[in-house]
């Protein structure tokens, strides 16, 4: 079964300039939710199950091929962008409001019993489409056995 993780904000260029991500933090950790409005940026995900097995679709929009990268690291399976903008200065003109800027998301997922080459994936038109085939699921092991005791 392909189960969503919790994510973890990504950004140290945004978190270092936001005087509110320590007080965010707090928030988060003792109401165990999500009180930033910056999360309202985060990676955007479908899960979609079908007889095969699932097919993840993420939207990255402004992100290039390069800056993708799909891991697998035991049961999780890990997907993150990032981009850095460049501070150049324009050769005619000066920035009077610049909204575009470095940026980084990285969302994981609980995956069993998957190696990389079950794993399929590409980018076109913003969205990741990630497809990831469904496993037998293993025979559950019993909680304890008896040791047959000898003379």
């Amino acid at each position: 079964m392909l189960m969503p993780m919790l994510w973890k904000r990504d950004n140290d260029v945004k978190a270092y300039n936001d005087p509110f991500v320590e007080m965010d933090d707090m928030m988060n950790h003792f109401f165990g939710g999500s009180f930033s409005l910056s999360e309202a940026d985060a990676m955007k995900t479908d899960v979609i199950e079908n007889e095969n097995g699932y097919t993840l679709e993420a939207e990255l929009p402004g992100f290039q091929k390069e800056d993708i990268h799909v891991d697998l690291e035991k049961d999780t399976l890990k997907i993150s962008a990032s981009h850095e903008e460049k501070n150049e200065d324009k050769k005619e003109g000066k920035y009077i409001r610049r909204e575009r800027t470095s940026r980084s998301f990285t969302r994981s997922f609980h995956v069993e019993g998957l190696k990389p080459e079950d794993i399929k994936a590409s980018y076109k038109n913003g969205v990741l489409s990630v497809s990831i085939p469904k496993k037998e699921a293993l025979p559950e092991k019993e909680e304890s056995t008896r040791i047959e005791v000898g003379e």
